[in-house]
């Protein structure tokens, strides 16, 4: 409508824009770029940092342009020497309080803060005091955080309060006291913290990273007794490459498979073939719990970050979960048994590790229900950042490789496990599965348009057998808390529920590349990344889990019938009341 047009002028330039667009949002249609540090695009707007000021002719001091509202004639100057001088001794401030180690730093050559400071030529500190020095929080076995580096943009608070519904995080304390901290300055390990990441998928800094691990890969790598394994994730091939200033979801399987050999892996597998596993067991559990009417809706297990957070919170709900593991543990669990039993390879020799877009796998590898004999499914998980460091180690010209294919007999796998990496997949895999057995044959229906997307809860009654099934895929956990509340209440009337802790599946997980506050707002990386995926499916072969050729073998071969007792003893776990804090 006519009413809802604002014209307004920024930096000579006459500019219409609907009614209640921001300065910030109104430059940047017009090409203006206004620096940013604590602003994040529908999760931190609210002007915290200062670096975004501007002035409004008429009006006496700064205004901040990510919070001001575009009004009717309003003159806006980005860039008069005022403002740039403003900003230069915010930035001098924030800086004179942040311990610069960039060389050390894992966000170097990846931090806002760095950026800025390049940008605004900064070469040396004007605000020189005394700095307050907190102790660095390393017993997760998830996540790191060093208060020290923190420039208090809030970026994270918003994140675990707003996103995922936790409020694992927040800011303590008044004036130079301030900081961002725990219940009691507690670790993140014990707390309500569920490792989902996505704190660190936020910050501008590096004052919140994983816990790196690619040491012990190292070392393992050049242990001449050990046999060093490697999975690697569906999300991971298609978000690898921005490491490597390739576009946004490109899909470099191939290269990434020859980089992975050449660091010196004994064999390089496909995660995805895991993936298949899970599918098979998944949908024949549910086809059992739906027949027999047991315990729905079911709900999927394959997020541990997820499955933190009923333990903690919905404990009463945990019968509900699938007692299927993880692709990646599942499948660690049949390298160190099918796959060593046809070797001829002692299973406590076998090293596996995992890449995952996912932090809280780390968290997930050294639960004791991950354990088969006595020994972990996986010795080691590192992310999609982490693989892209040791390649770099390595000094691999990641852009030049050849491509190369997964290692035989565990790298084939189906365009069903590949959509396992975005919201909604897993439970579209399931259904590919589930209504052939149900119905008895190959059916060609393929793709489930009614559970993708990139809404946080997707709804949808599918019929299959003559039966409808409803079906419910939420991604982050405040989501989830939503349709875990349905249940609990009884107001839920579904068969079947996927829950992925990440916003947007494991392709946004919290071990994913970190993209800056100006990309996101310029990108749909959640839809690059998905489509990539998608893809990836069409393009297969094969694109349900139960056709896959090596599931049949080793099915045949060793596990027998899906859901049998072989199969629950390898691939099946249990999960745990957990308390929120142990402090």
């Amino acid at each position: 409508m006519e009413n809802d047009i604002i014209n307004l002028t920024i930096d000579g330039q006459n500019i219409q824009v609907q009614k209640g667009t921001t300065i910030l949002q109104a430059a940047k249609q017009a090409g203006i770029d206004i620096p940013t540090l604590c602003f994040l695009k529908d999760i931190n707007e609210v002007g915290d940092c200062r670096m975004c000021i501007v002035e409004i002719e008429g009006r006496r001091g700064f205004a901040t342009s990510c919070i001001q509202k575009a009004e009717e004639g309003m003159i806006v100057h980005t860039n008069t020497p005022s403002v740039l001088e403003a900003r230069h001794v915010v930035l001098d401030l924030i800086i004179s309080n942040h311990k610069i180690d960039c060389l050390k730093c894992t966000r170097s050559g990846n931090c806002e803060l760095q950026e800025l400071a390049r940008k605004f030529n900064i070469t040396q500190v004007e605000f020189e005091g005394e700095m307050k020095e907190y102790k660095i929080d390393d017993l997760s076995p998830s996540i790191v955080r060093d208060a020290n580096k923190c420039i208090l943009c809030r970026r994270c608070i918003s994140a675990c309060k707003k996103v995922q519904g936790i409020g694992a995080i927040d800011c303590i304390n008044r004036g130079f006291e301030s900081c961002i901290s725990t219940v009691g300055n507690n670790s993140l390990n014990n707390v309500n913290c569920t490792f989902c990441g996505q704190c660190i998928q936020s910050c501008p800094t590096g004052a919140l990273h994983e816990k790196e691990t690619i040491n012990e890969v190292w070392k393992k790598l050049k242990d001449p007794d050990a046999y060093v394994v490697v999975q690697t994730a569906p999300a991971v091939r298609v978000a690898l490459g921005e490491e490597f200033e390739i576009p946004i979801g490109t899909n470099v399987t191939g290269k990434m498979v020859t980089a992975l050999k050449r660091l010196g892996f004994d064999k390089v597998f496909d995660t995805n073939t895991g993936a298949d596993f899970t599918i098979m067991e998944e949908a024949h559990e549910f086809i059992e719990r739906f027949t027999n009417n047991q315990t729905l809706p079911m709900i999927t297990s394959c997020s541990p970050g997820w499955i933190r957070y009923i333990e903690m919170n919905y404990p009463e709900l945990l019968g509900h979960l699938s007692t299927c593991k993880s692709p990646h543990q599942m499948f660690g669990a049949l390298i160190k048994s099918y796959y060593a039993q046809k070797e001829g390879i002692d299973p406590s020799k076998i090293y596996v590790v995992s890449v995952m877009p996912c932090i809280a796998k780390k968290f997930e590898r050294q639960r004791e229900e991950m354990k088969n004999e006595g020994n972990y499914d996986v010795d080691n998980v590192i992310t999609t950042r982490e693989l892209a460091r040791m390649i770099k180690q390595a000094n691999i010209e990641f852009q030049n490789l050849e491509e190369d294919v997964f290692d035989n007999p565990m790298g084939e796998a189906t365009g069903a496990a590949a959509i396992f990496g975005t919201t909604g997949g897993v439970m579209e895999a399931a259904l590919r599965t589930a209504q052939d057995v149900l119905v008895g044959e190959d059916l060609e229906k393929i793709d489930f348009q009614e559970v993708r997307g990139g809404k946080g809860i997707k709804r949808a009654t599918i019929n299959i057998a003559g039966k409808d099934v409803k079906v419910v895929a939420a991604s982050g956990l405040a989501n989830a808390q939503k349709i875990l509340e349905e249940i609990k209440n009884g107001t839920a009337d579904y068969q079947f529920v996927e829950i992925m802790a990440c916003p947007g599946g494991c392709i946004m997980g919290g071990g994913q590349p970190i993209k800056s506050s100006k990309i996101r707002s310029e990108f749909d990386v959640r839809a690059l990344r998905a489509n990539a995926l998608y893809s990836i499916d069409e393009k297969s072969t094969i694109r349900k889990s139960h056709e896959n050729p090596v599931l049949k073998k080793i099915y045949e071969e060793y596990l027998g019938e899906p859901g049998g007792h072989k199969a629950h003893e390898l691939l099946h776990t249990h999960y745990v009341k957990r308390e929120k804090y142990n402090i």
